[in-house]
């Protein structure tokens, strides 16, 4: 039964998205126009600062707006926006998008003022698509409290904007630290014969994409039935680390955070490329599980929970990702 509730709410909450990510929604999207103000350059900024007093410098905290008689030049949100805690209030009406003052990239109005990063950089978004699902996730928001963990697009744009400019090297070595351990790697021993269904099932699901990850980097990879994993062909890790530094900032966020869910930079790879379905790419990071699953039945409340949490981080690093290369 509450599999049911679950599935019944995730394709109602995928179909609501999708409508907000997708359609140009005038009444709430509408690109917005100059608004007349004694500032123009007024803008909402997160900071780490917490109090919830204002500052000397016109900054407002996010449990109220200060009362003045003029426009503030920004609102500050504390460093826990982007940990996933409740962040305060909901202070703005409307949510709008508009061109950025220099015509490079979409930002986010939250009434008259610009949206910004945790550290008060303008929230510049490669394309109005992308705004577009960002404002969405704002409308979104109840009036008694901002919830982070249901703004996935906008945590990837600030990663992106943010994060990934100045440690893009710490990133790339990450990813490349784990990528002989990749979970499409391991394959369960076939002299098992609790372990034999696993193999059959990897040969059949798992084999495919190593064909194409061969095709596609010229190097087959190396397979293995260590716990401790294995060392793949010098070439083919060159090849993935080229294709790594070549990423721009969204495209490298996106792969992060996919390899991240999924425990696998091939994974990742193949659902930026194309080659892998969001559906395919999840049955693949589970075949395991749902193999125990088939054999002693699913946990309500536990397995279908975390296919669920699952599909969110996927789907929602994927979606940025198309969003991003949009116009």
């Amino acid at each position: 039964m509450a599999s049911k509730i679950l599935r019944n709410s995730i394709n109602s909450t995928k179909t609501q998205t999708l409508r907000s990510f997708l359609s140009h929604n005038h009444r709430v999207f509408s690109t917005a126009t100059a608004t007349t103000t004694n500032d123009s350059d007024t803008s909402f900024t997160f900071s780490p600062d917490t109090s919830t007093t204002t500052t000397t410098t016109g900054d407002i905290h996010l449990k109220g707006p200060k009362k003045e008689t003029t426009p503030s030049s920004s609102v500050t949100m504390p460093m826990s926006f982007m940990t996933g805690s409740i962040v305060g209030k909901r202070f703005y009406k409307k949510v709008t998008t508009r061109e950025a003052e220099d015509g490079n990239g979409w930002s986010v109005m939250l009434d008259y003022r610009t949206l910004k990063t945790p550290s008060k950089r303008p929230l510049k978004l490669p394309s109005s698509s992308l705004a577009f699902a960002i404002a969405a996730e704002w409308d979104f928001q109840e009036t008694d409290g901002i919830r982070p963990f249901t703004m996935p697009l906008m945590k990837l744009a600030c990663t992106a904007l943010e994060r990934v400019p100045v440690t893009r090297p710490k990133i790339i070595d990450n990813l490349m630290s784990k990528f002989n351990q990749d979970l499409v790697f391991c394959r369960a021993p076939n002299d098992n014969e609790l372990t034999r269904g696993v193999y059959e099932r990897q040969v059949a699901k798992i084999d495919p994409l190593l064909k194409w990850m061969e095709s596609e980097f010229g190097h087959k990879p190396v397979v293995y039935t260590s716990f401790f994993g294995g060392k793949q062909d010098e070439g083919l890790v060159k090849a993935v680390e080229s294709l790594l530094k070549q990423a721009d900032d969204c495209e490298l966020a996106a792969i992060d955070a996919l390899t991240s869910a999924s425990h696998s930079l091939t994974i990742a790879i193949a659902i930026i490329r194309g080659r892998l379905q969001l559906e395919e790419a999840i049955e693949l990071i589970r075949l395991e599980e749902d193999l125990q699953v088939d054999k002693w039945g699913l946990v309500e409340g536990g397995h279908d929970i975390d296919v669920a949490d699952l599909k969110a981080q996927i789907s929602s690093a994927a979606v940025f990702l198309g969003l991003s290369r949009r116009t």
